[in-house]
């Protein structure tokens, strides 16, 4: 194994339901309608794509790009006291960051990425931090974990890859990475993709011992 790549929301930090709180409110508050599938369907989706979805699909009435300014701009202000870290993260990474070189490939645009890094003094530890809005597609493709493989010059079947959700977990296997799924037990993922990758942990804390 040559670098390890942590997703950000539900594996570093307690955010999938902030999101969803968010964008529920947002479409509701622009005359949409929420559908308990659009919960599932966003996770992992770069930002213009969730934007576009919940306007495309669920009616929001503002274009893609106000209601992804709202939903973001909404995000930073809850992050603006620190953002939600999910208990011994920081440690976790610190620790793996002893090993290997460590990457973030994560669906959050880069303003949220850079307050998570520099709430938990990440930020000289993490070699790569990869949006899934510097890419083409968000997940469940492969993209930015291919890209964050890039950015680290190695290759990504060298990679660990550690995932919550469903789409996290297809992307990164679809990368051809090692996958540590550490299940988030508010959005449990898919049980026949979880069967598929190559660890489940309890707790991020174990992953150090995994590896």
């Amino acid at each position: 194994m040559e670098a390890v790549v942590f997703d950000l929301d539900g594996v570093l930090v307690d955010s999938e339901r902030t999101w969803d709180e968010v964008r529920r409110h947002v479409v509701a508050e622009h005359g949409g309608r929420w559908t308990e599938e659009a919960t599932r369907a966003v996770q992992g989706m770069s930002t213009p794509e969730w934007a576009r979805y919940l306007v495309e699909e669920l009616g929001a009435k503002l274009t893609p790009e106000r209601l992804a300014e709202v939903v973001v701009d909404e995000m930073a202000r809850r992050y603006a006291d620190g953002p939600p870290v999910l208990p011994g993260a920081p440690e976790t990474v610190r620790a793996v960051g002893e090993r290997y070189p460590v990457a973030i490939a994560s669906s959050s645009p880069p303003v949220l990425i850079k307050a998570f890094l520099e709430a938990t003094g990440l930020t000289g530890l993490v070699r790569v931090a990869v949006s899934s809005e510097q890419v083409a597609a968000g997940k469940p493709a492969p993209d930015v974990y291919l890209k964050a493989a890039e950015q680290l010059a190695v290759r990504p079947e060298t990679c660990a890859a550690v995932e919550d959700t469903t789409n996290g977990l297809r992307a990164a296997m679809a990368a051809g990475m090692a996958v540590y799924a550490v299940p988030n037990p508010h959005f449990p993922p898919d049980p026949a993709v979880l069967a598929e990758v190559a660890f489940v942990l309890k707790d991020i804390a174990e992953l150090p011992g995994k590896l």
